[in-house]
């Protein structure tokens, strides 16, 4: 006798929606994420879905019903409940589009609770477009199937981030003078809320690293020999925080 298939299948398509979702509760898709089931998942009545609201978690639904512009959903099963997220935010010196696009993604990916763009003196560029970026954020999640959104900040210069800085989270800069501890060493001895800072494309000029070194809060940290570029710190640094001191050691 052939084996029951699993429900949902892996190869149900996910999406984030408003929540708080529940059991048996009807939702109703339209835009673009009712475009992308009915013309690119090609979905059909009694089809799964995987719905997340970064709130309660993850659920399956059916699709109830289908039309040119619209997607009725009904709401089963609670997968999974919304994940635990490691209390480190991001603070990245915004970049050229496409490179701060991949840091969007590969943060959200490697699972920080909070991304905080940051304007520096040597910064390329000097805005984000906010909707584009949450979007980039909310496929990051749902394609490595995330339960969580991290918070995504406006951008914030330098000097306003340094001022307003809270007193109980550790400031770690990636200094490109190379001169602070081993970041693996530093971040193994590091307890509580912690947040990373990392520079733009030219670095920090030589009065923004004297004003976060001389920060209460600001801990220097070296990335190794090679330098750099900015998104590769970005990525690197998150990484290596979430295998020393983050949830990669569950």
């Amino acid at each position: 006798m052939p084996a029951t298939p699993a429900w949902p299948p892996k190869s149900a398509p996910r999406l984030f929606v408003p929540g708080p979702l529940a059991e048996a509760a009807p939702v109703a898709l339209d835009g673009p994420q009712a475009h992308y089931l009915t013309r690119v998942m090609r979905v059909a009545l009694g089809d799964a879905v995987v719905l997340c609201d970064d709130l309660t978690g993850e659920w399956a639904a059916e699709v109830a019903a289908v039309d040119k512009r619209a997607v009725a959903l009904t709401v089963g099963e609670r997968l999974r409940p919304r994940e635990e997220v490691p209390d480190l935010t991001l603070c990245a010196a915004l970049l050229k589009k496409d490179r701060f696009d991949l840091v969007l993604e590969k943060a959200t990916e490697l699972g920080v609770r909070r991304i905080q763009p940051v304007l520096t003196r040597r910064c390329v560029a000097d805005r984000l477009n906010l909707e584009r970026a949450r979007g980039i954020v909310v496929e990051a999640a749902e394609q490595c199937a995330r339960t969580a959104l991290p918070e995504l900040a406006e951008p914030v210069k330098l000097d306003a981030l340094l001022r307003a800085w809270p007193a109980e989270r550790a400031l770690v800069f990636a200094d490109e003078a190379r001169d602070g501890a081993p970041a693996a060493q530093a971040f193994a001895a590091s307890t509580g809320p912690a947040a990373l800072l990392i520079g733009p494309e030219g670095g920090f000029d030589e009065a923004e690293r004297a004003a976060i070194r001389t920060h209460p809060q600001a801990r220097p940290i070296s990335l190794g020999p090679r330098i750099l570029r900015g998104e590769t710190a970005a990525i690197a640094a998150v990484a290596l925080w979430m295998a020393v001191a983050g949830d990669w050691r569950i």
